[in-house]
């Protein structure tokens, strides 16, 4: 988006937030749209918090969970690895604030009990200490080659879950035509 309308003036802002602060923004019309996911442990609960606040979730793409390891991680060349693989190393998850529920987790499953685990508050920690460190987050095993060339890979998970990736927005709201262009450019992604 920034590629095509940076030519002219304009402002975009892009808040990678909590996920309850992502329903917030959206009710309160802080922001055209939020990106989330929903799973099975989660979709009952976050499908009637979106219905009380006025919004509506539209699917963009499924995915299955990966999990995201630097490119040295002892896990790194498996074609799949388990939970039980991924016990003895350090898990990465990301904070959730005043709603630090399952409900809300930003990674599938973070119910899993872990010994070993840091919570941090944005992607570029994550990334930092997984490119130092034997450490793994979950989630949909898409990161994109430029923001950290070939340092993070992902594995698929074998373990039987679904992500369902997609925005929210008000229930009387539709996309707007830069949403439009926003939305078409995260499908691209999901190829």
């Amino acid at each position: 988006m920034v590629q095509e309308f940076g030519r002219e003036r304009f402002e975009f802002i892009l808040n990678e937030t909590q996920t309850h602060q992502i329903l917030e923004d959206v009710k309160n019309r802080f922001c055209d749209l939020g990106i989330l996911y929903l799973c099975g442990r989660n979709e009952a609960f976050l499908r009637k918090t979106m219905d009380e606040m006025g919004l509506r979730f539209q699917e963009l793409f499924t995915a299955a969970p990966h999990a995201f390891l630097r490119a040295e991680h002892p896990l790194a060349g498996r074609a799949s690895v388990t939970l039980k693989d991924l016990q003895p190393y350090l898990r990465l998850n990301f904070l959730q604030g005043n709603y630090e529920s399952a409900d809300f987790s930003e990674e599938p499953f973070s119910t899993v009990f872990a010994e070993k685990e840091i919570r941090v508050s944005d992607r570029a920690a994550i990334v930092n200490l997984m490119i130092g460190l034997d450490e793994y987050t979950i989630s949909t095993g898409i990161f994109p080659e430029y923001l950290q060339g070939r340092q993070i890979i992902s594995v698929p998970l074998a373990e039987q879950e679904t992500m369902h990736i997609g925005y929210v927005l008000c229930k009387e709201q539709g996309l707007s035509s830069l949403g439009r262009i926003y939305v078409n450019a995260l499908k691209k992604y999901a190829r």
